[in-house]
């Protein structure tokens, strides 16, 4: 099978397109807007924004990954988001009609249910709060109008809950980070749950989706269960990294008021913050989501959340490693 990852040069595409590379039948190639940190003699440089380049460049494929996406909380201008998860969509699917490829496989975001909502399925109400999960859910409307124009095309569309693992340098990773160095505060009471998946369970469903699942339109969550809350998560640092973390809370109110105060900071010296109330708001939040039907599936996640925790930690803060320069930034 040919199939072209588009932003797979990125933290889930680089793990994705060593995934696939096990199957020898399956041809690679990447496009992207920027070079390959591990993968760059399959990977060509365009942008999803530039229509013809991708038509050119997606000849004679059976599959696109499409991974493409602004996704951070602080991207400038806002119009960025709907420039490249949208209006990239688009141009994506017209690249693809160009030259009759048929399947698609999308990573959109549990984001598209918005915040605290009870344990949403696929069916659940969609209410994005931020641009990133207003044009994610955007997006999938494009996609379905597509497949509806014609019901013989294949669309797995993939919303994932946060994603961290080895290299990542994300909310996940940051918030690691502190809790492993001993200067963490529990915003709230810790008892909210955080749902999370790790890269290697990912990559490994996005594999299955393009071996198994070939016909129809269909829609995934996929998280890592069972949920771990915010407590549950500082315990089991503690103990894969032998290490006392403090426990010390503060309440909810002060520490959105110390976002607020980051956000103002932020303004002011025009500079992007590591804290700010978005970020605030997101950590004490329950992020907790239903993921039955990938069970349903029949896939079977090659580690448990505890186990993609421990390869993570381990990876970061235990192992001396001598290319730790090669990471990836995301949310």
């Amino acid at each position: 099978m040919k199939i072209t990852i588009i932003g797979g040069s990125g933290f889930v595409g680089s793990r994705l397109i060593e995934e696939l590379k096990k199957s020898e039948n399956n041809i690679l190639t990447n496009i992207d807007k920027q070079k390959s940190p591990f993968y760059n003699n399959i990977t060509t440089i365009a942008n999803v924004l530039d229509k013809e380049a991708i038509s050119q460049k997606l000849a004679g494929q059976d599959l696109v990954v499409l991974l493409a996406a602004e996704h951070r909380d602080d991207v400038t201008p806002k119009t960025l988001y709907y420039d490249v998860n949208v209006q990239g969509m688009k141009n994506v699917l017209e690249a693809m009609d160009d030259n009759n490829i048929r399947r698609i496989v999308f990573t959109s975001s549990v984001a598209v249910y918005g915040l605290n909502k009870k344990n949403p399925d696929e069916n659940h109400t969609v209410d994005p709060f931020n641009e990133y999960g207003i044009t994610k859910w955007q997006a999938e409307q494009v996609l379905e109008e597509w497949h509806k124009n014609d019901s013989s095309k294949n669309v797995n569309i993939l919303r994932p809950t946060v994603i961290f693992g080895e290299r990542n340098r994300g909310n996940v990773y940051n918030l690691l980070k502190q809790i492993s160095s001993g200067k963490f505060m529990m915003i709230g009471n810790g008892n909210n749950q955080k749902s999370m998946a790790y890269v290697g369970n990912i990559v490994s469903f996005m594999k299955f989706l393009i071996e198994n699942k070939s016909v129809g339109y269909n829609v995934f969550n996929y998280i890592d269960k069972p949920d771990f809350t915010m407590n549950e998560l500082v315990l089991h640092i503690s103990k894969v990294l032998d290490k006392k973390i403090p426990t010390t809370k503060i309440p909810l109110a002060l520490g959105m008021l110390g976002g607020y105060g980051f956000d103002i900071l932020a303004k002011i010296s025009g500079k992007k913050l590591s804290v700010s109330s978005v970020r605030v708001k997101k950590f004490c939040a329950t992020t907790q989501f239903d993921a039955g039907k990938v069970s349903k599936t029949g896939f079977v996640p090659p580690f448990t959340l505890g186990e993609g925790l421990e390869r993570t930690l381990t990876y970061e803060f235990v192992e001396k490693r001598t290319d730790a320069d090669i990471t990836f930034i995301t949310e």
